[in-house]
Order: C-alpha cells, then structure tokens, then sequence
C-alpha cells in the first residue's frame, strides 16, 4: 500500500491569503427551518454560489432601481432649479427600461409583464415584433403546452405552428388579422387625411386601446402611457399583414425615424436610468444604444443564455 504523502506546506493559508479571504461573503445557503420568508430566500441567492449569486445581485440591482429617489443625492450648485425643490426630488425615480424578447410573450411570464405594466412600474419597453402581436393573440386565441419534440411537418399537416414546446394554431394568426387590418386602414386613412406618419410605438398605442382587454399587456400600456418601442416592427405577423394590406392600398408609411429619436430623448433626459434586459438580440442593443448617449446607464441586470464574454 503507497504511504500516504505528507502536506508540505505547514501553513493553512498565508497570511496574505487570510486577508483577501476577507473581503468575500462565506457561501451559506437558506435554512428552511426557520420558514419560508420570500424575501430571505431570494437574499440568500447572493451568498449561494454558482448562478444563483447573479440571480441574487441582479435581484439587489433591480430593487436599488426601484427605491431610488433624487432626494438620495446631494445637490448639486449647478443642478436645474426646478430639481432643487425638496418635494420633486423626493418623487423624482430611476427611469426602468424593460427589454424582452419575443419567447417572454409567448410564454406565461407575459402575465408578470401585465402586472409590471398595470402597476406602473416600468417606464420604458423595448421588445420584438413577437413580441408584440402575440400579447394580442392571445387575447383572443389560446396557446397550449405540448413538447420540444413533436414533427413539426405532421403539425403542419394539422394547421399548427410550433413556439418552443408550446403550440400555436393558424386560427391565432387569422384572428390577429381581423384585428390588426382595420386598424392599419383607420391609421392610413388619418394619415392621408391629417397628414399624420404613424411611428411603431405609436401603432402600438393604437392596438392597446383598440384591444381593451385587461388581459393584454399593451392595452396597460396604453392605459398608463408607458411606450413601447419595436425596431424590429415588420418581422413576424405585422410585416405580414402590412404586405397583405398593401395589396388593396398602397402608401401607408410607419416612420421608424421618429421613434428612435423618441426612444433616445427618453434616456438622455432620464436622471437615473436603469436597465432589464431579458433575452439579446435588437430589444437589448436598442436600450443599450439609447443609454450610450447619455454615457451609459446607471443600473443595468442581462438575464440572458449567452456566455458572460458574449454580452
């Protein structure tokens, strides 16, 4: 039998290394013993370890957004004299930019999306054309969870699109088009009639106030004027039914000039501004990019499948 070999070091940790050992939380996770308190749990992420101490500084950050007030600051000599005034400091918030990507909608996290709309606690979307029309759709159409692996060909054969391992029937897609092809025409027709070029969010405005459902997303938006920016406005089925729409009449102009102007206004005057961008892709380097003008934001949380070097 080998002899065991002797340890040669006949120090633990060097002292240098005792004092760098400081700066760092010890790993501990949560015990349940003790009950289940949400907000303990969700705090005990940051000493977790692995990715649940992202989970749990991203948590940290968004919170820090949300509990910011100008009165937090001192001020500043130079500073605008209607932000001196006590009172509108106090009521003066971190700017939230929420980005997402289409699959967010497609999924039942699109029912956190209503409530953060309904209680007014974003300031600012960006998402996808997907994201967009399938707040909609499902307002009148239902999605069903099915598997990863089902042919695609034979649920094509059934008239069934699939998302994921979720299913989607043609039927969603004609019910959008009964919803959306008049709306293009009320907005075409004001446009050759006042001269007005409609913008993506404000399309977008439109179609939340004509779906006057409490269900959809955007109709809170609508409601509470929180806008909604899409750069991406013609992928998926709007592209589609403004192609189809333009059979019967042409001219009909969505001005995509205006809303980025729009989208970057929003960030530069922004005091505080702070970022949730769930997924990559355009809804991310568009918030990205606005804030870039204002020398970046303030906050910013990715949650994202993409390696750390790839954000």
């Amino acid at each position: 039998m080998a002899a065991i070999p002797e340890i040669v070091s006949t120090e633990p940790v060097t002292k240098e290394g005792y004092a760098y050992l400081k700066d760092f939380e010890k790993v501990k996770g949560y015990d349940f013993n003790q009950g289940l308190d949400y907000e303990k749990l969700f705090d005990s992420y940051k000493n977790s370890g692995i990715q649940a101490t992202s989970v749990g500084r991203g948590i940290e950050i968004i919170n820090e957004m949300i509990k910011w007030r100008l009165s937090d600051e001192p001020i500043k000599e130079d500073e605008d004299e209607k932000l001196k005034d006590i009172e509108v400091r106090k009521n003066t918030r971190c700017t939230i930019f929420l980005g997402y990507s289409s699959n967010i909608m497609s999924s039942g996290m699109r029912e956190i999306l209503k409530y953060l709309c309904q209680h007014k606690m974003v300031d600012c979307i960006v998402t996808t054309a997907g994201g967009i029309e399938e707040d909609f759709i499902k307002c009148m159409s239902d999605f069903y969870v099915a598997d990863f692996h089902i042919k695609g060909a034979e649920l094509h054969e059934m008239y069934i699109n699939r998302t994921g391992n979720m299913l989607v029937s043609n039927e969603c897609y004609i019910n959008f088009q009964r919803f959306f092809i008049p709306i293009i025409k009320e907005c075409h027709d004001e446009q050759k009639e006042k001269g007005t070029f409609f913008t993506p969010s404000m399309l977008i405005n439109r179609m939340g106030k004509a779906i006057n459902n409490e269900d959809s997303v955007y109709y809170w938006c609508w409601k509470n004027d929180i806008p909604v920016f899409c750069p991406g406005f013609t992928d998926g089925a709007l592209g589609d039914n403004l192609y189809l729409y333009n059979f019967k009449e042409k001219g009909f102009i969505v001005d995509v000039s205006a809303d980025i102007c729009k989208m970057d206004d929003i960030a530069v005057h922004a005091i505080k501004s702070g970022m949730i961008l769930l997924g990559g892709g355009v809804s991310k380097h568009h918030i990205c990019n606005a804030n870039a003008f204002r020398g970046g934001a303030d906050f910013a949380v990715y949650v994202n499948t993409a390696q750390e070097f790839d954000c």
